[in-house]
């Protein structure tokens, strides 16, 4: 007669390892259901026209992903150089009129021999400009990303309310402009943004479940080989 004796704490970690597996597979799950709801409003407010930016932004979370266009002038003198892979993005405060407040414009990507300015004069505008972006929200660092050093001019991540303070920007409009176009002589490139977000939830949630039934099956042949035993 076959007997099931696996043993106190053999289940025990079983049990408590399986109830892991499962929570981490309906975190995934919850996690795709967030990713579908964030990919379908990006779908929505990135279809519409370019609206005109109001002079003042009071809710920040209802443009974002959003076209715009505003009108003013870049500062040059006060541009922001941020990390981005094995290149930079070119991030110039762009100065409103009659009192709007002023804007952070992600002009776009320069690899490293185009950083410094004297390469890329051409795209060194002059005068009033209308810019067409995408609005973003500001970024939040992960535990990954390394601390910014405003002092030096190092930027590893969009720190809003840093970079604004670090050029004397003070009101600010609480977004981000990714600029659409990219600038005379084709530096910096625009179109950054990144509107097809991956989505592999569900592979990650059938890895975690598959898991789980792994391991009971491993813990059922287990404990009837131990009661023939």
């Amino acid at each position: 007669m076959n007997r099931f004796r696996p043993g106190l704490w053999t289940t025990v970690i079983v049990l408590i390892s399986i109830v892991i597996l499962g929570a981490l597979g309906q975190w995934q799950l919850d996690r795709r259901a967030w990713k579908h709801t964030l990919v379908d409003e990006i779908a929505t407010r990135s279809s519409g026209p370019p609206v005109r930016l109001p002079a003042h932004i009071e809710k920040p979370e209802d443009w974002r992903y959003r076209h715009v266009k505003v009108r003013g002038h870049f500062d040059h003198g006060s541009e922001i150089i941020s990390i981005s892979g094995r290149g930079y993005h070119i991030i110039t405060p762009l100065i409103r009129a009659n009192g709007e407040d002023p804007v952070l414009v992600v002009r776009g990507y320069v690899p490293p021999t185009r950083q410094a300015q004297i390469t890329r004069q051409d795209g060194l505008i002059e005068g009033e400009v209308e810019v067409r972006a995408i609005a973003r929200l500001k970024q939040v660092p992960n535990m990954f990303i390394p601390d910014n050093d405003p002092a030096a001019g190092i930027w590893y991540w969009r720190d809003l309310d840093a970079m604004a303070k670090s050029v004397g920007l003070d009101p600010v409009v609480p977004l981000f402009l990714e600029a659409t176009d990219t600038a005379a002589g084709g530096w910096p490139q625009g179109g950054i943004t990144r509107l097809d977000i991956p989505d592999n939830h569900l592979q990650y949630a059938l890895t975690w479940f598959s898991l789980a039934f792994v391991l009971l099956v491993i813990y059922l042949i287990f404990g009837f080989k131990r009661g023939q035993e």
